[in-house]
């Protein structure tokens, strides 16, 4: 991998907490059911799910919404193979994600995967999954990406920490590479983050969020 480990720091012994943005990198209470409640329920999945969906993401992080998506699309029985874009300026470590989906025992099955693509060309390919980590900025990185999603998971660290992965001009590359009646959703309820993903075409509904967080927004492309 040639780009800078994402150094981090554990708290409760098995959440990552990263040092550049001084923010978790899934919830405290429970990761894996915050991710379900935000990313798959918030874009209407898996009701939506059929042959040749594709979800993008902002911010792979430690995989652990991969899985998510990965088992929710198993669950379905959907022949081929569920496509996932994730764009990520700061991967971890193959380490640093299995130590922390060993957090998820759900996620056993792809945790070595996962650490395989971080730290070699960010594929995954099997007969259920085609994987791809596009390493690099995504203000760069998405607004040369030729393909198109049904579903964002927009998930960079929080819009006060890691303001990039919010900008107005972001979500206009989201909206462009969005196909017609997809949807995003994302756990941060930030008025900024509302109005620029507004501004890029998208429907904005706010939602009741996961444990303390009050508020999450999703978003259908109008």
């Amino acid at each position: 991998m040639d780009h800078p480990i994402h150094e981090i720091d554990w708290r409760a012994g098995r959440v990552p907490v990263s040092r550049r943005f001084d923010d978790p990198f899934f919830s405290l209470e429970d990761g894996l059911a915050e991710t379900r409640h935000v990313f798959l329920s918030g874009n209407d999945l898996p009701a939506r799910f059929g042959p040749g969906f594709h979800i993008a993401e902002l911010g792979f992080g430690t995989g652990l919404n991969l899985v998510a998506a990965a088992l929710a699309w198993e669950a379905e029985g959907i022949d081929g193979p569920l496509r996932f874009t994730s764009f990520e300026a700061f991967p971890l470590s193959g380490a640093d994600a299995r130590a922390a989906l060993a957090a998820f025992p759900e996620a056993a099955p792809l945790a070595q995967a996962i650490a395989a693509a971080l730290e070699g060309d960010g594929r995954i390919e099997t007969d259920k999954l085609l994987v791809r980590i596009v390493f690099g900025d995504a203000r760069d990185t998405l607004p040369a990406w030729e393909g198109t999603a049904d579903a964002w998971f927009l998930d960079g660290f929080a819009p006060a920490r890691n303001p990039e992965l919010w900008e107005p001009a972001l979500m206009q590359a989201v909206a462009r590479h969005t196909a017609p009646g997809g949807t995003c959703a994302t756990y941060s309820a930030a008025g900024a983050v509302r109005a620029a993903l507004a501004e890029a075409g998208f429907e904005v509904t706010r939602l009741p969020g996961y444990g303390r967080k009050r508020h999450m927004v999703r978003g259908r492309l109008a």
